[in-house]
This record gives C-alpha cells, sequence and structure tokens, in this order.
C-alpha cells in the first residue's frame, strides 16, 4: 500500500500556527484519520483492498483496489458497486458523528473547552466531508446516485455541474462568515476546496474530450 504526503499540509500548519489555531488543526487532523479509519474498515467489511493513503492538509484519504468481481456489465451488479461505494463513503461522517453522540452524553472527565473543540472539529470534518464536491464524501455518493439514475457519463457531468454550483454557494456563506466570526481559518478551508475544484474541472474536461471521441 503506497503513502502519499502533500506537502501544502506544512503551509497549512504554518498559517494555522500564525493565526493562533494550531490547536484546532491537529484536533482535525487527527479526528480525519480516525474518519479515513470508518471507510477502511468499512471497505475491508466490503472485501476491498487498501491500495493508497494520500495525507492531505485537511485531512486524509484512502484509496481502495475494487475486486475484479465487482466489475461487472450487469447492470444489477454495476449499481450494488455504486451501493458498497455509498456505504465506505459514508462510513467516515457517521464516526464522525458518533463521536459526537458519545461526547455529548459522557464528558469523559475532559476540560469543558477540549471536549467543545473535539465536538467542534468532529462536525466541520463530517459537514466538510459531506459537502457534494468531489472527491469528497459528499461527491462520490452524488455521484454515485446519479451513475445508478442516470449512468455512468451523466453521473461524472452532473456531479461537476452542482460541485461548481455549491463551491460558488460555499465560498458566499464563508466570505459572511469569515466577516462575522473574524476567523481567517475559513480563508483556508475555501482555498483548498477551490484547489480540488479547479483540479476536479480539469480532469472533467479530459474526461469529456475523451467520451466525446467515442461518441
Amino acid at each position: 500500500m503506497k503513502i502519499r504526503i502533500d506537502l501544502k499540509i506544512f503551509v497549512f500548519a504554518i498559517l494555522f500556527y500564525l493565526t493562533k489555531q494550531i490547536e484546532i488543526y491537529a484536533l482535525l487532523m487527527i479526528f480525519a484519520l480516525l474518519h479515513e479509519c470508518g471507510h477502511l474498515v468499512a471497505g475491508l467489511i466490503l472485501k476491498f483492498k487498501p491500495e493508497k493513503i494520500n495525507i492531505m492538509p485537511m485531512g486524509v484519504s484512502i484509496s481502495f483496489k475494487i475486486p475484479i468481481d465487482d466489475y461487472n456489465i450487469k447492470i444489477k451488479n454495476a449499481n450494488l458497486l455504486s451501493i458498497k461505494k455509498i456505504i465506505i463513503a459514508l462510513s467516515g461522517p457517521i464516526i464522525n458523528m458518533i463521536i459526537v453522540i458519545i461526547l455529548i452524553f459522557f464528558d469523559f472527565n475532559l476540560d469543558e473547552i477540549k471536549r467543545l473543540n473535539i465536538i467542534y472539529s468532529n462536525i466541520i470534518i463530517c459537514i466538510f466531508n459531506l459537502l457534494p464536491i468531489y472527491p469528497l464524501d459528499g461527491g462520490r455518493i452524488l455521484k454515485q446516485i446519479i451513475k445508478i439514475k442516470y449512468g455512468i457519463i451523466n453521473s461524472i457531468k452532473y456531479t461537476n455541474q452542482i460541485q461548481n454550483i455549491v463551491m460558488i454557494l460555499v465560498t458566499i456563506i464563508s466570505s459572511i462568515a469569515i466577516y462575522y466570526f473574524k476567523n481567517i481559518a475559513i480563508l483556508f478551508i475555501v482555498i483548498y476546496l477551490w484547489i480540488l475544484v479547479i483540479n476536479e474541472n480539469r480532469r472533467y474536461k479530459i474526461r469529456s474530450k475523451i467520451y466525446n471521441r467515442k461518441i
């Protein structure tokens, strides 16, 4: 299994340190790792083989090698594979929400501020990952749902369109949040999301040219 570290993680760490929010960033990375463990466990249960781990500025990402038996031109089996991918994508946010629920009902003798920071970090990770932006969990779930209903080509097309609209809305809402809460960390997250969206738009253009040639 390959492990890849995105060097921008050090840039983000420095920025969070300079804005005196390094503790929140450390918590985000720790619980992002637990989030990814949820994906890992679900993938192993569904007999997917872990292939690569990416350590990124806003978390950790794991990719799986899909068993050859799951690739099938039959619609029923193709949909089953999509459902498995949806389950794996959902497993990460579910882990974060379980942690939030546990800490709401049990304090484990933690300092109140630390407990609230952990709850806050897990809620942020959950919401962040459920945004319908590929390759975040929300984008993966959206893509597979559309794929089941409209096919693979339309799933790529509609997912790309939706994520661009969502990113514009996120930017507007985040701009208001930065103005009112004076939290520059939100800006770092928005910049990271835009990097994801721009990269995905480039991939979409390449895929579109390939599909058009085939047609």
